[in-house]
């Protein structure tokens, strides 16, 4: 008998051996992906050809096999056959440069070198410049390889420096999170800085008007589906208002007011303090509570919520403007055309969830539930959901330290140049809104009236 189980042991014992033999490759690869990953680049045209100078960890070249000697450290005679090709395999592979709408030829490696990790010559474009092509590292510097810098210069034939350009960099897969820093050097214009976190797509480094339009466009759209606060916001103003013609004053009032605040802070007339985005998320909340709320109460009795929707609107704007921040790098020369565009692209967004919004009321109160009381419970279980929001973010707020202003005719200026543009547009808001009253007012009594 145990003669028998011995055997059969041995054979267990020799199946898990083999099992994690096999297991500990796959855990060696696995670890050699770096976690975070900097990329920095520089793009510039000049007469017939346009160069591309990347710097990347050299941790990031995997599957290539680095010669070292000593304890790891890279063997930097024999290693400079191998960076270009390292470079061609995880750079210059997965980058695609565009003039106009065409495809340029495969980048060319006209230099390659390893850098320190202290090295700061990527502070600009003529530093990078003249370090790739300076003199290397000696043979005898001992860093190991992973901690070294990988810098390359890479070369595009174009047509003309003058062309638009643009460029698609998949560097996503050098890290588990890969953040690349660009900038665009165009002739005879300011430097065009871009940062994007993993594969950004196309990134068109001089768009025209048209184009940053329509990015910006779709932005705004998609935005709006996505912010599930604005959602509900929306909602509490479509449920006491289940008539078209009764919300227009009311969208029309909260689409002027987040578009002023988007503008203005998009321009940096808004407050740079850190815990101004925390106040505003804040506020955005107390004003989804403060509208389910007066639902419960009774909405549909108060004559100038416009001017409720306009209020709440200046802080939604705000709370637009930062999720537009990281955008705004690809309006290029067009930053009105596109602060526009997404303010349309906004609008699309809110039409189409208030045709949603307002035929699946109409059922729900026709044939689910009385009106009265499914106002109350849809309103209620919005504001429950907007008082827990309220708690989270009101913890975050609490976490900053406040500083108010000092008070002096410079601050005291700015506050009436501020009053006075928010007096202005309260007023032209009002006279719009006013005609409209008046017009729609007009045609009921026409119609109203009996034909003689």
């Amino acid at each position: 008998m145990l003669a028998r189980v011995l055997p059969l042991r041995m054979t267990y014992a020799g199946a898990l051996l083999v099992a994690l033999s096999l297991l500990l490759p796959y855990r060696a690869v696995a670890h050699d992906i770096p976690n975070d990953v900097m990329v920095q680049a520089f793009v510039r045209p000049a007469g017939e050809r346009l160069h591309l100078v990347v710097r990347v960890p050299l941790n990031a070249m995997r599957d290539v096999t680095f010669p070292e000697r000593g304890p790891g450290y890279l063997d930097l005679a024999r290693a400079d056959l191998l960076l270009s090709d390292a470079a061609n395999l995880w750079i210059a592979d997965f980058t695609e440069l565009y003039e106009g709408d065409t495809r340029s030829p495969r980048a060319k490696t006209v230099a390659s070198r390893v850098s320190l990790p202290s090295d700061k010559s990527f502070v600009s474009y003529e530093e990078a410049l003249a370090h790739i092509t300076g003199p290397k590292l000696p043979n005898d510097t001992n860093v190991p390889w992973e901690q070294l810098l990988l810098d390359v210069l890479f070369e595009y034939p174009i047509q003309s420096d003058r062309s638009r350009f643009s460029i698609h960099p998949a560097f996503a897969r050098l890290g588990v999170r890969v953040v690349t820093v660009l900038r665009f050097l165009p002739p005879g214009g300011a430097i065009r800085p871009f940062e994007f976190q993993g594969d950004p797509g196309l990134v068109r480094l001089d768009p025209q008007w048209h184009q940053a339009a329509l990015r910006f466009v779709a932005s705004g759209f998609f935005h709006i589906l996505d912010g599930t606060d604005h959602l509900l916001f929306l909602l509490c103003l479509v449920i006491p208002f289940r008539r078209f013609r009764g919300l227009i004053p009311i969208v029309t009032s909260f689409t002027v007011a987040h578009s002023i605040t988007l503008i203005a802070s998009a321009y940096n007339f808004g407050p740079g303090s850190l815990w101004f985005p925390a106040l505003i998320e804040t506020l955005i909340v107390i004003s989804i509570l403060y509208m389910a709320l007066e639902n419960i109460v009774g909405a549909s009795s108060v004559p100038r919520r416009w001017m409720i929707a306009f209020g709440f609107g200046l802080v939604h704007g705000f709370g637009f403007s930062f999720a537009l921040r990281e955008t705004l790098q690809f309006a290029g020369s067009h930053l009105l055309t596109s602060l526009l565009s997404f303010n349309v692209g906004v609008e699309l967004g809110q039409i189409l969830i208030v045709a949603m919004f307002v035929p699946v009321l109409e059922l729900l109160f026709r044939f689910v539930v009385a009106e009265r009381m499914g106002t109350i419970i849809l309103c209620a279980l919005v504001a429950h959901t907007a008082w827990h929001w309220t708690i989270e973010r009101a913890e975050q707020l609490y976490q900053y330290q406040f500083q108010w202003p000092a008070f002096n005719p410079t601050l005291l200026a700015s506050a009436m140049r501020s009053l006075m543009l928010i007096l202005i547009v309260v007023g032209l808001v009002w006279l719009v809104i006013g005609v409209l009253h008046y017009r729609m007012k007009r045609n009921h009594e026409s119609k109203a009236s009996p034909a003689p």
